[in-house]
């Protein structure tokens, strides 16, 4: 049987890791944006990606696990094959994207759709619709995107 006060140290230690956590929680700050707004930053897609594509960050570190991200994609324009270390959870927010996973049918994605990327599974994507297509995308892992070399499936 352990001594009373290191029962009580690991409880107050406990305590106050829970309270640490709970205080970190409250400290961040709450966020909205939309597709539109004026605030975002766009930064550039990776080069093997059409010219005009953007992501904008919208929660998180890109170079940490749980970042949240929009991904714009100019109307007409192929994203060709690639992967990402991450599983994705994608809900596309403007325009419509045809989205082929290897191995599977292509998807249609329309406003609204939910979709869901495994990890390391290749895939391509086409937007087309008239406008850009905008996809919002949580990854699990840090970001990244890793072009198939070869031709498209």
């Amino acid at each position: 049987m352990q001594p009373i006060w290191r029962c009580s140290l690991v409880l107050s230690l406990s305590l106050l890791n829970s309270f640490a956590l709970a205080q970190q929680a409250v400290e961040e700050q709450a966020v909205t944006w939309t597709a539109r707004d004026a605030k975002l930053k766009w930064g550039p897609c990776p080069p093997f990606l059409p010219k005009g594509c953007g992501i904008a960050v919208l929660h998180g570190d890109p170079a940490k696990d749980n970042v949240d991200v929009f991904l714009r994609v100019p109307a007409k324009s192929t994203l060709p094959l690639h992967w990402h270390t991450s599983a994705e959870r994608m809900v596309l927010v403007a325009g419509e994207l045809r989205v082929t996973y290897d191995g599977q049918k292509t998807a249609v994605l329309k406003s609204g759709t939910y979709a869901y990327g495994p990890p390391k599974k290749p895939h391509k994507a086409f937007c087309a619709s008239t406008a850009p297509c905008v996809l919002f995308i949580a990854f699990e892992s840090p970001l990244d995107a890793v072009p198939v070399e070869g031709p498209s499936r």
